[in-house]
């Protein structure tokens, strides 16, 4: 796992209101996922062809992410929530349904304690 300090350019308005700055605030970024994503690969985290997840708590961020889909090596770049990634982790990858489930039948307070 790597963290990044750079912006994606997508926060609030910005990459509507200045496309031409926001273009090269995501080129940045995007320099800066190549060389996050050479790293992971030279050191073995990642293999050559398994996916890389970039995680944030943005929704902006989510929304600009998804626009780097294909623009790393092989085009496997996913993005996607930190706390949904825990919650496929910790409690498994039907967490959503059994939330669902346990809302339904106890209502939401219940789940939330």
């Amino acid at each position: 796992m790597r963290k990044s300090e750079r912006c994606c350019g997508e926060s609030g308005t910005f990459g509507v209101t200045r496309p031409d700055i926001s273009t090269q605030v995501r080129f940045r970024k995007e320099e800066e996922l190549r060389k996050d994503e050479a790293a992971l690969r030279a050191s073995g985290a990642v293999g050559a062809q398994e996916d890389i997840k970039i995680l944030t708590s943005c929704p902006s961020c989510l929304q600009g992410l998804t626009r780097y889909n294909h623009d790393l090596q092989n085009g496997l770049l996913e993005a996607d929530y930190i706390v949904v990634e825990m919650a496929n982790k910790i409690p498994g990858p039907d967490w959503m349904q059994e939330y669902v489930r346990s809302a339904n039948s106890g209502g939401i307070e219940r789940v939330l304690v």
